[in-house]
């Protein structure tokens, strides 16, 4: 949606408004929707309602999404449908009888008799006698998914076809449990690989009810924006299955998805043409659309989101095992999606209109007289000479910038603010700060920060919905690299700095065992168990900061 546009005045307060679509309007009881931003200023309510927008896209996808679901799960049942939910029904009333088998010979029926009376009861006859017990049983399934042909009809003739298809398997079946193998299971092609009926779950057992009460548990301490983003997985799966039970998910359905997320685009939720449509019509739009589709790492990410619900799911009964066991593709781990940046890179990047002056703060890609000094300046030069995570230096306060024993250092903790976070608790770590920042204006703009009261280094960086600090800013910057002419395709992003740092140090001949702790890295080994103090003392870390160099990178111009 176009932000401008959907900002309203009412007085002096700027409020979000959007017209419902209108095929939503019935179904949502409402043809706009409205909220207030709270702020009087026009510059903060055009940052505060892109949220807002994204929001309600994601509520119309979602409410598009169900009614599409719904017109689907009213289509009539196929065939082969009709003829599985036949064998099912007839098992299961074998099984209820072999249980009352046991229970006649406890007051002295014989297996004979109890077999004719099972026989009688569920239509397992003689072949002559067959078709009469099918004819009856077709319009019993006739009538049950709504149709009225008349005896004789194709249509008629054609399910009597597939009930006798199922009748004899199941009296097969039956002959197979008498003779003690009860492995059985259909050989007839009309039975084999039958798409799953859609069943309605009862009221807190479908999927998706079952996952918020996963997520409340949290046995494992999952961090709240993994939690999130994999519910967001696991809807997709349900996009695909409907309102069936979770104790339905079986390994073709998890296998059936696995092919859709082979060629399902990327960030497909974000792109306009798609709004509206359910997985596989995306899917097919793309045909013509040809967006690019998520690598393996991202189906891999998509399967294990919804492998750790159906782990829970197993433990709890609700599944008898895990059915995404098995599932993940294999990924070439020496194979990076991510890539640092060429010094030639670098160079275009540093004398572009965010470093060097741009149009205004929504313009930054435009040239101008404009200066950004905020987080998007200093975020690509910190993590330059860093390799710190994006979030880590956003979240920053100002006393995590601090000198210690004569070097300015920074550090990385969770300590002194309630919505700091690390990757790992191996993530938390002491990172001095480079002399080439220092020359940069770093501790200056630390300075200048402090001066003014602020409690954070960078009070301007946010976090998103999902509580990611500075997500939108990193998608932000993947998108000014191409429109600078960095970047085409993927491979380059925030991350590349990080990837260069790694570089630079062992381009200074150190060991990726030697410098793991100072970006962020856990070693597991037997050492780190003894002993109390951290790796690396602050003299260590210092010098392998200072080794960190980019021969022919040309900073002078940032230089204050």
């Amino acid at each position: 949606m176009a932000q401008t546009s959907h900002i309203k005045r009412r007085g002096s307060t700027y409020y979000a408004q959007v017209a419902v679509p209108l095929d939503l309007q019935p179904i949502m009881n409402r043809k706009t929707m409205d909220r207030s931003l709270r702020t009087k200023d026009p510059r903060e309510a055009k940052r505060l309602v892109r949220p807002v927008l994204d929001e309600w896209d994601r509520m119309f996808d979602e409410a598009h999404r169900q009614a599409a679901l719904a017109i689907e799960q009213r289509q009539p049942l196929s065939v082969a449908q009709i003829a599985m939910r036949d064998y099912k029904s007839q098992i299961a009333f074998d099984a209820e009888l072999r249980d009352a088998d046991h229970r006649w010979a406890q007051i002295g029926v014989d297996h004979d008799e109890a077999r004719r009376f099972r026989d009688g009861y569920s239509g397992i006859l003689s072949d002559d006698q067959l078709d009469e017990i099918v004819g009856a049983r077709v319009s019993h399934h006739m009538a049950a998914i709504g149709q009225r042909s008349p005896k004789g009809s194709d249509e008629w003739r054609t399910i009597a076809q597939a009930l006798c298809a199922s009748t004899y398997e199941a009296r097969s079946r039956q002959d197979e449990r008498d003779g003690g193998d009860f492995t059985g299971t259909p050989t007839h092609p009309l039975l084999i690989d039958v798409e799953p009926e859609a069943v309605a779950a009862e009221a807190g057992e479908g999927i998706m009810d079952l996952y918020d009460l996963y997520a409340r548990e949290n046995a494992k301490g999952i961090t709240q924006d993994t939690l999130t983003q994999a519910r967001r997985d696991v809807k997709l799966f349900v996009d695909t299955t409907g309102g069936i039970p979770a104790s339905e998910i079986d390994k073709k359905l998890v296998r059936n998805w696995k092919a859709l997320l082979m060629d399902y685009p990327v960030k497909a939720a974000e792109i306009a043409v798609f709004r509206g449509m359910t997985m596989k019509q995306i899917i097919e739009a793309n045909v013509a659309v040809k967006k690019p589709t998520i690598t393996d790492r991202t189906v891999n990410r998509y399967l294990s989101s919804l492998g750790a619900f159906c782990d829970w799911l197993s433990h709890n009964d609700y599944l008898d095992r895990n059915p995404v066991d098995g599932f993940s593709q294999k990924v070439d781990k020496t194979k990076r999606s991510q890539k640092p940046f060429s010094v030639d890179q670098m160079n275009t990047l540093f004398a572009s209109p965010l470093f060097t002056g741009c149009r205004n703060d929504d313009d930054w890609h435009l040239p101008g007289n404009h200066a950004v000094r905020d987080h998007r300046y200093w975020l690509p030069l910190v993590m330059l000479y860093s390799g710190a995570r994006p979030a880590e230096i956003a979240q920053l306060g100002i006393d995590d910038v601090r000198e210690q024993h004569g070097s300015w250092i920074i550090h990385i903790t969770t300590e002194g603010g309630d919505d700091k976070s690390t990757k790992t608790k191996g993530s938390m770590r002491v990172v001095p700060v480079h002399p080439e920042l220092v020359k940069l204006g770093f501790v200056k703009y630390r300075e200048a920060v402090k001066a003014k009261g602020e409690a954070r280094l960078f009070p301007q960086a946010v976090r998103n919905q999902r509580g990611q600090m500075v997500a939108d800013f990193s998608r932000d910057f993947g998108r000014y690299l191409t429109r600078i002419g960095i970047k085409a395709g993927r491979g380059l992003s925030l991350y590349s700095f990080r990837h260069g740092f790694i570089d630079a140090l062992r381009r200074a001949e150190y060991l990726d065992e030697q410098f793991g702790f100072l970006v962020g890295h856990k070693a597991h080994s037997m050492t780190e168990q003894y002993g109390t103090l951290p790796q690396g003392m602050l003299r260590q870390r210092v010098e392998m900061i200072e080794a960190v160099a980019y021969p022919r990178l040309n900073l002078e111009h940032l230089t204050i």
